[in-house]
């Protein structure tokens, strides 16, 4: 696997070898070992999984305080743009994002540590999504970020009326809003 490091600090993007050939491919997509010899010790407790048409963007999600997530995320299906927000207060990095493409074709990941929030824009017809984290889903601490933030400045790749967002993250706060312990 090849590791790498974007501008904030924590966020990986991981590249698997894959194995290809006339039957298809092969690869890991995680390997405890290299995954701590590379980012730190990780106790990913639970994976999930979600499909969603062109258009959708999930997020910006958080959880707040003992709840918060560290996630592992890859596309089994389709395209995705991937964001991860710093929302750790006295980050140098704070209110800075990176965005990366994941794809069934690249086959990267993006790891995500505790202290982000998250989102992704699906850019194919369709998009089967697969993260692993390391807390349960916890509805009292979750929030959301605006996702349409101009204090973020995040340039989405599909026009605002292409976008397809629920009711909980059109009603996120913008960054100034937002309250970090």
């Amino acid at each position: 696997m090849n590791f790498i490091r974007t501008e904030i600090n924590g966020l990986w993007v991981i590249e698997p070898k894959v194995f290809n050939d006339a039957r298809g491919y092969f690869m890991e997509t995680f390997k405890k070992e290299v995954f701590e010899e590379r980012i730190g010790n990780v106790d990913f407790i639970q994976d999930n999984e979600s499909k969603s048409s062109f258009g959708v963007l999930r997020g910006l999600h958080y959880q707040e305080g003992e709840a918060a997530q560290a996630k592992l995320v890859r596309v089994v299906l389709g395209k995705v743009w991937d964001v991860a927000v710093d929302i750790r207060k006295n980050s140098p990095s704070f209110g800075k994002y990176v965005a990366v493409e994941l794809s069934e074709e690249n086959k990267r990941q993006f790891f995500i540590p505790r202290g982000f929030a998250h989102g992704f824009l699906v850019l194919s017809e369709t998009a089967v999504f697969a993260y692993k984290v390391d807390n349960p889903y916890s509805p009292a601490t979750e929030r959301t970020l605006n996702c349409m933030d101009p204090n973020l400045s995040i340039p989405w790749p599909l026009t605002p009326s292409q976008l397809l967002l629920s009711e909980k993250d059109k009603a996120g706060k913008s960054l100034k809003e937002i309250q970090i312990p």
